[in-house]
């Protein structure tokens, strides 16, 4: 039997997959586990390879389309095979030039000429479409030969008609699309509630000063340090370090600790894995690699897999304090500003220190009011007097 090569699922969120570049041409050999097409997801860039030994053909979808996962994108035959009949793939279209149709190579293109057939339409919008009661037919596509793309599926009342959109646009990239639908799924699902405390920083100055004088520790962060501080609290506090899944509160058995880490097309959350149990300066040197990683566009998918909990740090941009959205299915975000000298009362008498704001989201269907003030304080008390975890 011919072997299928599918858009494999990256991630338990990833809905579909784009196809960056084909590695390997129509009638090309090609040896299983060798790479045949390079794909992009919200999170990673990777390089897929053959599922078995033959000859690869019905190359169904063109270079820079979204496809869902599970979808056929070719078939590989083993000598003496003959190609299946090939039937139409629907594909995420993107949203460029009218005149820019994609030439998928044996697959017949819908259109609005063939009115005995239904409207072109992207997956994701044919989705909405549904959940929203809205036919298809009575939507003006802006997708190539008029395709209805997601954008085109607005909920009636939602005023974007009344916008004027004559104004500059700006291409919005696949990880900006999937942080929206991330946030918004989020949002829209998790209740979430915030609780903030202020912080003397004072030790947490004086321990990053003092391991930067030491060999290896010159581009220590304060990221650097809150990842082992979090990776502390969290050890105590397993309710935090759980995760929301199908109604059900699961207790992660590690703790990766996900950094929040801003790139060209949006927000990335690389991981150290199993935070709770690796040295100072093992943490600085992943959170490095990682950030590196993340600008250059070169995270793998174990870079960004299994967090339980995420950091999202500011302070570098002079921000006091800000609320963040929880990173399903986590239950906790730390939200992180800045280190900044205030006037504070010590004993009675005003005093100048540095201060910083902490403040967490939870998902109360994880986490209580109660669990999570528990855990904000062992984490404060941790970063007012990080004794014992300088190492």
């Amino acid at each position: 039997m011919p072997t299928d090569v599918i858009m494999p699922a990256l991630g338990m969120a990833q809905e579909t997959g784009k196809v960056l570049r084909w590695l390997k041409s129509e009638g090309d050999v090609v040896e299983q586990g060798a790479p045949i097409m390079e794909i992009e997801t919200d999170k990673v860039t990777v390089e897929i390879e053959a599922p078995a030994s033959g000859t690869l053909t019905g190359l169904r979808v063109p270079e820079g389309a979204d496809v869902p996962v599970g979808n056929v994108v070719a078939v590989i035959l083993a000598p003496g095979e003959k190609a299946p009949v090939e039937v139409p793939v629907e594909i995420e279209v993107p949203d460029t030039s009218v005149n820019a149709v994609p030439a998928i190579r044996g697959v017949p293109v819908e259109s609005e000429r063939a009115p005995a057939r239904r409207p072109l339409a992207s997956p994701k919008a044919r989705r909405l479409a549904a959940e929203r009661g809205i036919d298809l037919a009575t939507l003006r596509g802006s997708g190539p030969q008029g395709a209805v793309v997601a954008t085109d599926v607005r909920p009636p009342g939602d005023g974007e008609a009344d916008v004027p959109s004559d104004g500059p646009t700006r291409e919005i990239g696949v990880i900006w699309q999937r942080m929206v639908e991330r946030t918004t799924r989020s949002w829209q699902a998790a209740p979430h509630f915030y609780l903030n405390r202020e912080v003397d920083a004072g030790r947490l100055e004086a321990w990053r000063a003092g391991m930067r004088r030491q060999v290896g520790y010159e581009r220590l962060t304060h990221t650097d340090l809150l990842i082992k501080l979090v990776a502390a609290a969290l050890h105590d506090h397993p309710r935090v370090n759980a995760s929301w899944r199908s109604g059900t509160i699961i207790e992660n058995a590690d703790v990766n600790v996900g950094v929040a880490v801003a790139v060209d097309d949006g927000l990335v959350v690389p991981v150290v894995h199993h935070a709770d149990r690796l040295e100072l300066r093992a943490i600085a040197q992943r959170r490095l690699d990682l950030v590196q990683a993340a600008r250059a566009g070169q995270l793998r998918l174990d870079d960004v897999t299994g967090g339980t909990f995420t950091i999202s740090n500011l302070g570098m941009f002079g921000i006091d304090a800000f609320s963040a959205i929880v990173n399903g299915p986590q239950a906790a975000i730390l939200a992180v500003g800045r280190i900044a000298d205030r006037v504070v009362a010590i004993d009675g008498r005003p005093e100048v220190r540095p201060v910083c704001i902490l403040t967490v989201s939870f998902d109360h269907r994880v986490v209580d009011g109660a669990g999570g003030a528990r855990f904000l304080e062992t984490l404060a008390e941790l970063v007012e007097e990080p004794a014992g975890l300088a190492s």
